[in-house]
């Protein structure tokens, strides 16, 4: 879909963009093709797709993945999907050779209050950037994470979820979607191949979910409050931070077992480190 159709379809309909939704749609056919090429999609992969807008990178998913779901928030841009695609939202059809379902929703209020499994589930998406994080905290935890995520994000947020210790853009997000998912690479979008182009670059990310969990389910929120209480305030120790919510001897054993100074400032430690400390300080606290 050509940034000229695009103009065309919105002025025809009298539809102005929200900027609150983060509606920035990407035009760019080279772009979009080097998007699909990231996820291997083949006629057997089922494909989530978060916020389709106009449905450019829609119609290339359709010509290469076996199943869709594509989950809309603004009703505007449904009616136009539903012109396009031949479709009708909430009820599944056939577009192109694949099986489509089209839905009209909150996507992140959909994953929160319909837990699914989709593990044999791939997400391809150009994110919303205001919901964008939340979404691959809420999809990107656990046995039911998608077995790849291939989505297209603010480049701040693209560089802390490939981000390693000691980087600058290393923290809460980072080590929250890294525990289960091992970042394979990226791309820079620049903000012109969007339209309306947005006042920042974007960068399209590309994460694996990892064949063997690093933490069983039932120290996740363990996992999670460690995580939050070490970058609750970046520039402190970490042990001290966390003293704050276990016993001052039994964070003080966890550090000396681990070898790590006390000295040490959060964005200094390793998600492997991060995963051996919630072990150490939920087997003291059990």
């Amino acid at each position: 879909m050509k940034l000229s159709e695009m103009r065309e379809v919105l002025d025809q309909r009298g539809i102005q963009l929200t900027r609150s939704l983060g509606q920035n749609f990407l035009h760019d056919a080279n772009q979009l093709q080097r998007i699909v090429a990231a996820a291997s999609l083949t006629r057997a992969d089922n494909v989530l797709e978060v916020g389709p807008g106009l449905g450019p990178l829609t119609e290339l998913l359709l010509a290469t993945a076996g199943k869709v779901l594509a989950i809309e928030k603004d009703a505007r841009l449904v009616e136009i999907l539903q012109d396009r695609l031949g479709c009708t939202a909430g009820i599944p059809t056939t577009v192109n050779g694949a099986q489509f379902e089209l839905l009209q929703d909150d996507a992140l209020a959909f994953l929160v209050d319909e837990p699914r499994d989709w593990s044999d589930w791939k997400l391809v998406a150009n994110l919303p950037y205001s919901v964008a994080s939340p979404i691959l905290v809420e999809l990107a935890a656990g046995a039911s994470a998608p077995q790849m995520i291939v989505a297209t994000l603010q480049l701040e947020v693209a560089q802390r979820l490939m981000a390693q210790a000691d980087d600058d853009d290393f923290g809460i997000l980072t080590l929250l979607v890294q525990l289960d998912f091992q970042p394979r690479g990226w791309f820079k979008i620049p903000f012109g191949c969007f339209f309306p182009a947005p006042d920042v670059d974007s960068a399209c990310v590309c994460l694996v979910r990892r064949e063997q969990p690093l933490l069983p389910d039932n120290l996740r929120e363990t996992f999670k409050k460690v995580v939050k209480r070490s970058f609750s305030q970046r520039r402190k120790m970490m042990m001290k931070l966390l003293k704050a919510d276990w016993p001052k001897e039994t964070v003080e054993a966890a550090f000396a077992t681990l070898g790590i100074s006390p000295m040490e400032r959060a964005e200094k430690l390793s998600l492997e480190q991060f995963v051996a400390l919630t072990l150490l300080l939920a087997k003291a606290g059990s």
